[in-house]
């Protein structure tokens, strides 16, 4: 299939399902798209179990790997992605969290990947290396499904704010360590680098760079829209930024997530409210929340169909479950230990842990870093682990969040 034909009938898929979760199941879009399609390929797939005959797994795996789901995000709507969600979080709101924030998404990520390798090593007899690679990969939380979810949450600012920007910046840092650890575990794959100092190197290069490129092209995009009064135009020039600078970033080999979030920032905080006239301002925002809408709708279709690229059996549903469990008790771990640590010098509310906990959503970029693993015996179990620890979280966790966050919320206002 070409590029133009699998973005038709992904549009249009996702139109559909969008269409049949809105008229009957009613949950919210992202997840309903997301459910529906999961449901459209069990059964397809059941359909293909009675009768082998036709073919259809043969065929929706076919369709599926042309759309190369790995690649199609990593390279191409993740930086729209983070760079529409960190367009509407606000530095000023960041920075009275920022200590908050800076401690989940390193040293939390540090430790969630640390007691998800280690459980993960003993779970499945995988190699000290290879188990912390599936540790690092589930660690971050998706800035996507977080932020969908936070609309439905109504937390209070400083609450939300914690969540967006640890979801934002530890996407960034995790994907690094996760390139960091490829690089030690699989030391002759492609591009990781060569042992420790390689890893090491890779690691400098990409953080830092991806936060020093996305301030020096967010402040030149801001230096050219300030001297525009042309909506279309800078909705446009906004455009580049966010897949242009992505792109770059991709291509010098630094961290393209943590360039979008930079760049996002910057434009969300200085572009909007020195170089945009109001009318300008109305008509970037709207934009940027159709595409964040739309982008949205794809990837969560995306992840539902994938179960066609996923190789499912007893043992290895087993080990998915067992996944979960540890993706919940390394996720606690990367809220408590920060939590705990900053307590000394601030106070917390008793709902900060459990909604920061069961509201960090695992998504598709774990499930496309999976997917990007060389090839080797561990892969499909990664895999599928992945996969099952993706599915939990965002239909359960999801689906719950909300709610618990408004009992909690309650709870809190009794004390």
């Amino acid at each position: 299939m070409t590029v133009l034909q699998i973005a038709a009938l992904l549009i249009v898929l996702a139109g559909a399902f969008g269409a049949i979760n809105y008229l009957f199941l009613r949950l919210p879009p992202s997840i309903g798209i997301l459910v529906v399609a999961l449901g459209a390929s069990l059964a397809a797939m059941g359909l293909d179990f009675l009768m082998p005959s036709i073919g259809i797994t043969t065929a929706m795996r076919t369709v599926v790997e042309d759309i190369e789901f790995s690649s199609s995000l990593l390279e191409g709507m993740l930086g729209l992605l983070l760079f529409a969600g960190a367009l509407h979080v606000k530095i000023e709101d960041l920075r009275e969290q920022a200590w908050t924030v800076a401690l989940m998404a390193t040293l939390g990520v540090g430790i969630s990947a640390a007691v998800a390798g280690l459980g993960f090593m003993y779970l499945v007899g995988a190699p000290l290396l290879v188990a912390l690679v599936f540790g690092a990969l589930i660690s971050p939380t998706d800035p996507v499904a977080v932020l969908g979810v936070l609309r439905e949450a109504n937390l209070r600012k400083s609450l939300e704010t914690q969540i967006a920007g640890e979801s934002l910046f530890n996407d960034g840092v995790g994907y690094v360590v996760f390139l960091f650890l490829v690089g030690l575990a699989w030391p002759h794959g492609e591009s990781h680098g060569e042992g420790i100092l390689g890893a090491l190197e890779l690691f400098g290069k990409e953080a830092l760079g991806g936060v020093l490129l996305g301030a020096v092209l967010g402040w030149m995009t801001f230096q050219v829209m300030k001297r525009i009064d042309d909506y279309p135009l800078e909705v446009l020039i906004s455009l580049g930024l966010a897949f242009g600078g992505y792109e770059l970033a991709v291509y010098i080999g630094v961290s393209g997530p943590i360039m979008a979030v930079v760049a996002g920032l910057f434009i969300g905080e200085v572009g909007t409210k020195y170089g945009m006239s109001e009318q300008t301002r109305k008509y970037v925002n709207a934009f940027w929340e159709l595409v964040d809408e739309i982008l949205n709708a794809v990837l969560f279709l995306l992840i539902g169909v994938e179960v066609f690229a996923v190789a499912f059996s007893l043992d290895a549903l087993w080990t998915g479950i067992g996944a979960i469990g540890l993706s919940l008790v390394a996720r606690l771990a990367a809220v408590f230990v920060p939590v705990l640590f900053l307590s000394r010098w601030r106070k917390f509310g008793r709902d900060v842990v459990p909604i920061m906990t069961w509201g960090g959503l695992k998504g598709g970029i774990s499930v496309a870093l999976a997917l990007s693993l060389p090839d080797s015996e561990w892969k499909p179990v990664i895999l599928t682990a992945t996969y099952i620890v993706v599915l939990f979280s965002i239909i359960v966790q999801g689906l719950t969040i909300a709610p618990l966050a408004r009992r909690l919320n309650r709870e809190q206002e009794l004390l």
